[in-house]
């Protein structure tokens, strides 16, 4: 079984509130999902705290935050202070990982770590039993609506066989261009939450498009 986690990147932020009780009360949705951009770390900027703290008094689902973000550990404690369910990290931003995911776990939030296309997962190795989420970007964080990176296929496999070999625990969440055409290579391939955008608020009918990822005529 997968799940789909709706990222509020492609909403409409003008009817936010409205594109988000679309689809609030769905099944097979696992969280909402809110990137975070600083345009250091990634090229583009988005929200703050103080955003995530008013979609999580308007929605049923728990909140997927996703800090794209250089330092994170200075930020932390703001998103979870405003309803972050799970907060993700991104190895390439932090120097003490692990000691961060400890912390966020500490605070009774669920802790994530991410991976860009061009990040290993022998990076992350050390850290298995440490996080509770994998996010594998498959594409080039900052920007919705771009194009799948094929090559990061092999990279969920490369998880989930570590994690049945290692009886490991974390959940695989794939990001990035996954649409109808191509998300039952990921599902096959170990991906077990689906970040979905463009391909769920691009359309006219949410409700409709996560139905179609999830095979629900």
């Amino acid at each position: 079984m997968y799940k789909i986690a709706p990222s509020i990147l492609s909403a409409n932020f003008v009817r936010l509130e409205e594109d988000i009780k679309k689809i609030d009360t769905l099944d097979g949705l696992q969280y909402l999902h809110i990137d975070v951009m600083d345009g250091s770390f990634v090229p583009n900027i988005t929200i703050g705290p103080p955003v995530v703290k008013a979609i999580k008094s308007v929605s049923r689902l728990p909140l997927d935050v996703h800090l794209m973000i250089d330092n994170p550990e200075k930020h932390v404690d703001a998103f979870i202070d405003a309803g972050a369910s799970n907060l993700t990290i991104h190895i390439e931003a932090t120097r003490h990982p692990e000691r961060l995911l400890s912390y966020i776990r500490s605070k009774g939030v669920s802790a994530g770590i991410s991976l860009n296309p061009a990040t290993g997962i022998e990076s992350v190795k050390y850290l298995y039993g440490a996080f509770d989420l994998i996010l594998v970007m498959t594409v080039n964080p900052g920007f919705g609506g771009q194009k799948l990176i094929s090559s990061t296929l092999e990279k969920v496999k490369l998880l989930k066989k570590d994690k049945i070999v290692n009886n490991l625990n974390f959940a695989i969440e794939v990001d990035g261009g996954v649409s109808k055409e191509n998300i039952s290579d990921y599902i096959s391939a170990g991906a077990e939450i689906i970040v979905a955008g463009n391909a769920v608020f691009a359309s006219k009918d949410p409700v409709s498009a996560i139905k179609g990822l999830l095979g629900v005529k």
